[in-house]
């Protein structure tokens, strides 16, 4: 076919003039249809009839003929229109690659690089995505590594596009970087998954840890950052007193646009590797995840990365902790949140600690504190009860304007078979205010795990955290309440109630000092074991301006039932009030 020689605009000629045709001739059809199929008989005789009927018969089937010639006359200048249409499109086609390549020869050859077009993918193992066109043009792809190799980094991207993708890493490996994006507008590319760690070896080993996430790329002018890229999985083990290798780290998120663009999201951290040599063994700890990435004029801090799970063993790996949410614009734009913390690995003999909970961060002018992440729970399927993560504390708001972030939850303690429950994390502390804007809430405390075994005690509840103090004008932040206890096994102590968080103060200016947490009641104990203590309430803020109403103190959690019962928590006091005007907050109820 290279040596076909063909006229578009022939053939779209011929199609014109072959659906003229067809017009005439389905008009000459129309036509005669009437007079050759209603035929009527010269005479009453049957001689007659039959003739009739034959001549009716012919121009029926001449017509079902003619149907059928006018369906294929219509596919045939159809098919005509389709192949002119092709054949135009590839002359174009061949006259703009034409055009193209000779505009992008004398930049390819001085700088190595084309004006229009997008770099080439890598296909070298690890090798580097080639850069995007100086004017235009994405980046291309990095290569994954070989064994032991990082994978390779995305190409930048030039005036215009997105930087390329990063590539995964071989065993144990970090991943590639993601590429720039372009200097005027373009995202920047993911970073590469980090390789996973190979089989540890030997008495005591260790398995390999896995690579770090590549980080992303970041954007140019006006763009959002690249995500960070996943974190690799930690190698197994299978010596007796062996260890599952580490997650790896999940990737930096980029930076946003320098003028307007948000940051990247950080890279969640790789799984922990697993011992699987029974009865003795540790599993491996779940990789931290990444922080996000910053923004710089106007947009919002990218979130940090979740933590990984911890690895399954004898005893279960600890849950990786989140990644920090990174800060706001420096003009406008709210902080990230922070990441969650990783589930403890499942343990059969003691079960992983939850990872805690990554900060939220920070916003510079106006904006709003990111949220802190959750605290990562507890492995449930183990005999030994262990305690959750910590909830990341929030962000603070701008400078000028903007609430205070919201503090992240304590992860929950396990439940036990064969010991006590596990104790819940502490929440998170809110976040501060500018100077107009309302500290934000502390985090909840989380809940204690039950004790299945006989004379085990109960988790209790961990403590709320503290809201966030308002600077000028606004309110304070609401204390956490304090995470619910459980009860224990036959005998046992039922678990102390969570103690409330203390209410952030109000503004110097203007505004109420929040309110207290309410701590939580005491779980009950079974069979003759005592009752949980109630948990205290936590204070009221001060209104320390000259106008606001002090925070109400939060109430104290009730005692369990028992032999004997558990002690109610006290309430947590009220805040004073403004210095001019206001009205103190009241002192909790007793539980």
């Amino acid at each position: 076919m290279s040596f076909v020689v063909t006229s578009p605009a022939a053939v779209a000629a011929v199609a014109t003039d072959l659906a003229n045709i067809g017009s005439t001739i389905s008009a000459a059809n129309l036509v005669a249809a009437a007079p050759t199929t209603g035929v009527l008989a010269a005479g009453a005789d049957q001689v007659s009839a039959a003739v009739a009927a034959l001549f009716d018969a012919h121009a029926h089937s001449y017509q079902l003929l003619s149907a059928q010639a006018s369906a294929f006359h219509d596919q045939l200048v159809q098919t005509l229109n389709a192949g002119a249409g092709s054949y135009a499109s590839a002359e174009s086609a061949n006259a703009q690659q034409a055009l193209l390549n000779a505009v992008n020869a004398p930049t390819q050859t001085l700088l190595g690089r084309p004006l229009i077009g997008d770099g080439a993918n890598a296909t070298t193992p690890g090798g580097n995505g080639g850069a995007g066109g100086i004017l235009f043009g994405n980046g291309g792809n990095g290569a994954a590594g070989a064994a032991g190799q990082a994978g390779g980094s995305g190409g930048p991207a030039g005036l215009i596009g997105n930087g390329g993708a990063g590539a995964t890493g071989g065993a144990g490996a970090p991943g590639g970087n993601g590429g720039a994006g372009g200097w005027l507008f373009g995202n920047g590319g993911v970073g590469g998954t980090g390789g996973a760690g190979v089989l540890g070896g030997g008495t005591g080993g260790v398995g390999q840890a896995g690579g770090a996430g590549g980080s992303g790329g970041a954007a140019g002018l006006w763009g959002t950052g690249g995500t960070g890229g996943t974190g690799g999985a930690g190698g197994a083990e299978d010596s007796v007193l062996g260890e599952g290798g580490p997650g790896g780290a999940g990737g930096t998120g980029g930076t946003g646009g320098l003028l307007y663009g948000n940051g990247g999201a950080g890279g969640s951290g790789g799984a922990g590797g697993p011992e699987t040599s029974a009865p003795f063994g540790f599993g491996g700890h779940g990789g931290t995840g990444g922080t996000g990435g910053a923004a710089r004029l106007f947009g919002a801090g990218g979130a940090g990365g979740a933590g990984g799970i911890g690895g399954q063993a004898t005893e279960g790996g600890f849950g990786g902790d989140g990644g920090h949410g990174a800060s706001g614009g420096f003009l406008y734009g709210d902080g990230g949140a922070g990441g969650a913390g990783g589930t403890g690995g499942p343990g059969s003999a003691i079960g992983g600690v939850g990872g805690n909970g990554g900060a939220g961060g920070n916003a510079f002018l106006i904006g709003n504190g990111g949220a802190g992440g959750a605290g990562g729970h507890a492995d449930t399927s183990a005999p030994n009860g262990v305690f959750g993560g910590h909830g990341g504390n929030a962000g603070n708001g701008g400078q000028l304007f903007g609430n205070g972030g919201a503090g992240g939850a304590g992860g929950n303690g396990a439940t036990a078979a064969d010991d006590n429950g596990g104790n819940g994390g502490v929440g998170g502390n809110g976040g501060f205010a500018g100077l107009i804007g309302a500290g934000g809430a502390g985090g909840a405390g989380g809940h204690g795990g039950a004790s299945l075994a006989d004379f085990g005690a109960g988790g209790s509840g961990g403590a709320g955290g503290a809201g966030g103090d308002a600077k000028l004008i606004g309110n304070g932040g609401a204390g956490g309440i304090g995470g619910a206890s459980n009860q224990g096994g036959n005998g046992g102590n039922g678990g102390n109630g969570g103690n409330g968080g203390a209410g952030g103060h109000g503004g110097g200016l203007f505004g109420d000092g929040g309110a207290g947490g309410a701590g939580q009641a005491g779980a009950k104990g079974v069979g003759v074991g005592p009752g949980g203590n109630g948990g205290l309430g936590g204070d009221g803020g001060n209104a320390v301006g000259l106008i606001g109403n002090g925070g109400n103190g939060g109430a104290g959690g009730a005692g369990g039932l028992g032999t004997p019962d558990g002690d109610g928590g006290d309430g947590g006091k009220g805040g004073s009030r403004g210095q001019l005007f206001g009205t103190p907050g009241a002192t909790g109820p007793h539980g």
